[in-house]
């Protein structure tokens, strides 16, 4: 089986947490990521075991550098590094802990990725991204943030809430916030290879 992912010869994998911040229970994820996986396919993966889209902008804050796609057209953006021109290895080294992934500037959906493990290979088995583990459903696109996300679960919940029935048709029915399949994530990251 090819491997998108794999250019160049893995010679660590990094365990990675992923917690959406300012929603609570907290929505978590872990992965495995290659050291050879570059900033715009992490991007991808992220999106894939959140439940994101991947319909909005996004930026990384590693360390005192800022990552992602520069557009000469957006205001205050000249600082920002091609995400597609580093890999995970390169960014992160040994020395980065957390790092911040920001997700829809308009939502603020903000991600605090915390650097778990540094493991060695196992060829076949760990040298690919893959969702390790999880917890609580991804927030729904568009819904605005997490004050918008809350508001939307309180009126879920409560079928006399007067925005209840709007929520309800716009979402196609009940949402569940506990569930989270570890399968549907690693079938998305599938997709992505």
């Amino acid at each position: 089986m090819s491997n998108k992912f794999q250019r160049v010869q893995v010679h660590t994998v990094y365990q990675l947490r992923i917690e959406l911040q300012h929603i609570e229970p907290l929505i978590w994820r872990r992965i495995l990521v290659p050291n050879t996986l570059k900033l715009s396919k992490l991007d991808r993966v992220v999106q894939a075991v959140m439940g994101w889209t991947n319909s909005h902008l996004h930026d990384w804050h590693i360390g005192s550098q800022h990552y992602g796609v520069p557009d000469e057209e957006w205001i205050g953006n000249s600082a920002m590094l091609d995400e597609r021109k580093f890999t995970i290895g390169q960014v992160l080294g040994e020395l980065v802990k957390t790092f911040a992934y920001s997700y829809d500037f308009g939502d603020g959906w903000d991600h605090r990725i915390t650097v778990e493990k540094h493991l060695p290979v196992q060829e076949g088995r760990n040298d690919w991204p893959m969702c390790l583990a999880g917890e609580n459903a991804c927030p729904p696109e568009d819904v605005g943030g997490p004050p918008g996300y809350m508001n939307f679960l309180q009126a879920m919940r409560d079928p006399n809430h007067e925005q209840h029935a709007d929520y309800w048709r716009w979402w196609g029915g009940p949402f569940d916030q506990n569930t989270f399949s570890i399968n549907a994530a690693n079938m998305a990251i599938r997709k992505l290879r």
